[in-house]
């Protein structure tokens, strides 16, 4: 049996030992960045991998295969702490935006890592329980968190979604 790599394996839900077992997006991203067979790679952002484990594990298996490009775009993504609270807050932001936002009641008060990765993995379960047009919009969301601090500083908030988060508390 021929080993695994990045070019042969097929994405699929879970965890695997071996790219052999097959591999979930975060997986064949840690083989992309040269890094142990992991479903946390160091050069992935958090609130990034934690939402692309999630809504890997989420989706039917045809569907997933849309997320293979994405393995090799998040490589480099784990930009600080400033990036993964502006990320963690688009992902809360698109997770209210969707019908399935039932299951994410999460008010936006500590910004802390387990915090943002919480959050990330409500926003990937709220899309996986929304229609289907709902997995084109994650498609964009990932183009958009993936955009972040891509060229340059990483900018604060804006503003306009922060006025938002905040009146959606009340």
């Amino acid at each position: 049996m021929q080993p695994a790599s990045h070019q042969t394996v097929r994405l699929a839900r879970g965890r695997h030992e071996r790219p052999e077992q097959g591999a979930c997006v975060m997986e064949l991203a840690s083989m992309l960045a040269g890094e142990r067979f992991s479903d946390k790679p160091r050069a992935v952002c958090p609130v990034i991998g934690a939402f692309l484990r999630t809504y890997n594990d989420l989706l039917a298996d045809e569907p997933r295969q849309d997320l293979y490009p994405y393995a090799a775009r998040v490589v480099g993504t784990n930009r600080g702490k400033q990036a993964e609270r502006v990320r963690a807050r688009m992902c809360w932001q698109f997770a209210r935006s969707l019908p399935a936002s039932g299951l994410f009641r999460m008010p936006v008060l500590a910004w802390g890592r387990r915090r943002r990765e919480a959050i990330a993995q409500r926003a990937a379960m709220a899309a996986a329980c929304s229609q289907p047009d709902a997995h084109r919009r994650v498609l964009q969301l990932l183009d958009d968190l993936i955009a972040v601090a891509r060229s340059g500083p990483v900018p604060d908030f804006p503003t306009e979604l922060l006025a938002a988060s905040r009146a959606g508390r009340r």
